[in-house]
């Protein structure tokens, strides 16, 4: 009589390749999770240096005033009015207007608002907060300009 030989693998081998890749990717995938956050953190370091240089050219452009506000006007910060003149063209009063014109010949200094990769934020505030995507140190246009990007639990990024 011949025997029939059974070609295939039995459930014990099959538990153990499973139990195997099983530590293995307990082991690998919080590296990749860790990978993640520090090519996001390194992609707001990025940013904020670019951004950081754009308000310093704003402001050697625009007689010293800082991005934020009509220097003419107030000294009241306004967010929607920093992003106008970080992303439009100006005139040397830090008017702004879509179109580049005989008065509105600077900018526009960043192609669009950026967006915190950390927290999915584009607002500007003068603290840290949850919520927020940049502090910037305005201090009624006598601050520094510096601009420093918020992680999603509310903590500045130091760069």
């Amino acid at each position: 009589m011949k025997r029939q030989t059974r070609k295939g693998f039995t459930l014990i081998e099959i538990l153990i390749v499973v139990i195997i890749l099983g530590i293995l990717a307990a082991i690998v995938i919080p590296q990749f999770t860790n990978a993640s956050k520090e090519a996001k953190q390194s992609a707001l370091v990025t940013m904020v240096q670019s951004l950081r240089s754009q308000i310093a050219l704003f402001k050697l452009q625009h007689n010293d005033y800082l991005p934020g506000c009509n220097p003419v006007s107030n000294t009241t910060f306004a967010e929607a009015t920093f992003w106008d003149q970080m992303t439009l063209f100006s005139d040397l009063a830090g008017g702004t207007q879509a179109a580049k014109d005989a008065t509105h010949v600077y900018g526009p200094y960043m192609q669009s608002k950026p967006v915190n990769p950390l927290n999915s934020s584009s607002s500007v505030a003068a603290a840290a907060a949850v919520g927020v995507g940049f502090v910037y140190d305005y201090n009624a246009g006598a601050g520094s300009g510096k601009l420093w990007g918020v992680d999603a639990t509310g903590a500045l990024i130091n760069q």
